[in-house]
């Protein structure tokens, strides 16, 4: 954008990992004036996630101005599933192009002119006018603008206040997963497993692993990374809230930072792998020094346009991993998000009526996708008759051709 033009509008954008960056430098693109604003005070640690690609989050990294699709991540040229003796039973070509957060990261963070991004800025509320809004901070401060954006995640702020009756929903199993240094594989675990997006399915659970960037995003062969997630029943009530119990006896919520795991916690889930898993699995699982694990949550809103204020990611919807579509759904809202504007000479309410018009749909179509794909491990299935019906889409043939694909999209295109 030119220095010396004026600019099309002020944006307040609220969060500042995927969603939050995808539409601050999009919008910027655009003639806006952008400001991010991220809760946590430090530079955003890596999340340790892997991410599968797909064209639309490539082709929202060029509308980002970042036009270097070949250093992404690491190509794959297909799948393969792997029974409990180390057997591979399964093989599909596809190729694809696997990522994690941090190098996603790394790459957009640069783009963004410095000053447009705010860190230790803990949002407290948001307040509507006619012709804008502004948003208070936990450090006395107040920002106003044209436009809000709520990029800060599944437990957002700002559709905690929009929205309050919207609430993530447990699924049923949580997702244990970790990284492990290439060069600490063995011969046998790195050809069976690091070039493919790897399965192992034991009884009601899936395993399932791919390469990734190494420290400080290295790509180079040697020095990557092999990710895993391992998904496990847990029911709410019992098996849950022990797990989510730290080494202190204080029972988290949600979530438990990897560092205040229960010892115990993680010894059994390294004993599972060892009976449960195929020997190049179960070894991943060995190395890895931290394993964390992620209670699995749907999220779903009716709306995702609010007067001047909109929800984008995973504060508007949370679908299972399965699909492998979360960073790809942010960078769309935000794509979908800067033509809607474009289309209607930047009039907010009109741009956000028909934002919200095109994403809804995708959102919804990918909690749908992201239920179908996890149903066998759900702990609340109860009957007879609705486990064989979930066990009929865990076959390594279904779990290898649905599992991260977006062709489920295709009927919602246009």
């Amino acid at each position: 954008m030119n220095a010396n033009r004026t600019p099309k509008g002020r944006t307040l954008i609220i969060g500042g990992s995927m969603a939050g960056l995808f539409s601050g430098l999009l919008l910027h693109r655009i003639g806006w004036d952008v400001h991010i604003f991220e809760r946590v005070d430090a530079e955003l640690a890596s999340r340790g996630a892997g991410i599968v690609t797909h064209r639309e989050l490539i082709g929202a990294l060029g509308r980002a101005g970042i036009d270097r699709s070949d250093e992404v991540g690491i190509e794959v040229p297909g799948r393969r599933t792997l029974d409990r003796d180390g057997k591979i039973i399964g093989q599909l070509s596809l190729r694809q192009t696997m990522t994690s957060w941090g190098r996603i990261f790394g790459l957009l963070i640069p783009v963004l002119p410095e000053d447009r991004y705010h860190k230790g800025k803990n949002l407290q509320s948001v307040t509507q006018t006619a012709s804008g809004v502004a948003a208070s901070f936990e450090d006395g401060t107040t920002e106003s603008g044209n436009l809000l954006i709520g990029a800060d995640g599944i437990h957002s702020t700002v559709r905690q206040q929009l929205a309050p009756e919207i609430s993530p929903i447990y699924a049923g199993y949580i997702a244990w997963r970790g990284l492990v240094d290439e060069a600490k594989l063995s011969p046998e675990a790195h050809d069976a497993l690091f070039n493919w997006l790897g399965f192992c399915l034991p009884p009601g659970e899936q395993m399932l692993g791919y390469p990734v960037a190494g420290p400080e995003n290295d790509l180079r062969p040697g020095h990557r990374h092999y990710n895993f997630v391992w998904y496990r029943p847990a029911d709410e009530m019992s098996e849950l809230a022990r797990l989510l119990t730290d080494s202190d006896g204080r029972r988290n919520e949600l979530s438990i930072a990897p560092d205040r795991i229960h010892p115990d916690v993680v010894a059994e889930m390294r004993a599972a792998a060892d009976s449960l898993l195929a020997p190049q699995f179960s070894e991943v699982v060995g190395l890895t020094e931290q394993p964390f694990f992620q209670p699995i949550y749907d999220l779903k809103v009716p709306r995702m346009a609010f007067g001047h204020v909109a929800l984008l990611g995973d504060a508007a919807f949370v679908g299972r991993p399965h699909v492998g579509m979360g960073v790809t759904k942010a960078a769309g809202d935000a794509v979908a998000l800067a033509d809607a504007l474009l289309e209607t000479e930047h009039d907010v309410e009109q741009a956000l009526k028909l934002f919200e018009n095109a994403r809804l749909p995708i959102g919804a179509a990918v909690i749908a996708r992201a239920r179908h794909l996890g149903a066998y491990m759900q702990a609340q299935i109860s009957t007879d008759e609705e486990r064989r019906m979930a066990e009929t889409f865990r076959t390594p043939e279904a779990v290898m051709k649905e599992t991260a694909v977006a062709d489920f999209l295709a009927h919602l295109d246009g």
